[in-house]
């Protein structure tokens, strides 16, 4: 169980998929604060704000990548793109998608994970979930 908390940020548009996501948390004993954007325009501005801020960033970003407005993808990208501490974002993509293309997309962007929500399993969510406290906990990758 942690009891260091650490910051979250989920991008995903689905309502439901947010909402089970954060029971899972609480399941899994995690202190971590969760916060929520519905799109990837909403996770670069809060990205960006928390550093003009000066404010401590996410330990770990949830990224969905079919969003609104702009793509998983295309945050991803953004990201990777931006100076250090944002290029260094530990990042798993969660979705739906278990597509093959997606998936080479995701690493060739730098994602650090790609996990496929599991359907209909909520105690499948809650195991992924310790898994994303025990990767927010790990140093970032050099180069």
């Amino acid at each position: 169980m942690s009891t260091t908390p650490f910051t979250v940020l989920l991008v995903e548009d689905e309502a439901n998929d947010a909402l089970l996501l954060q029971r899972a948390f609480h399941r899994a004993n995690l202190t971590s604060l969760l916060r929520v954007v519905t799109d990837g325009e909403q996770a670069m501005i809060f990205l960006e704000s928390v550093v003009e801020k000066s404010q401590e960033i996410p330990s770990l970003v949830l990224l969905d990548l079919n969003l609104p407005r702009t793509s998983g993808l295309e945050v991803l990208e953004w990201l990777r793109q931006k100076p250090a501490p944002l290029k260094d974002l530990p990042v798993i993509v969660l979705t739906s998608s278990r597509d093959t293309d997606d998936i080479d997309k995701a690493y060739a962007l730098g994602a650090n994970s790609y996990m496929a929500k599991p359907s209909g399993n909520f105690d499948g969510l809650a195991q992924m979930v310790k898994e994303f406290d025990a990767l927010s906990k790990k140093p970032p990758a050099n180069g």
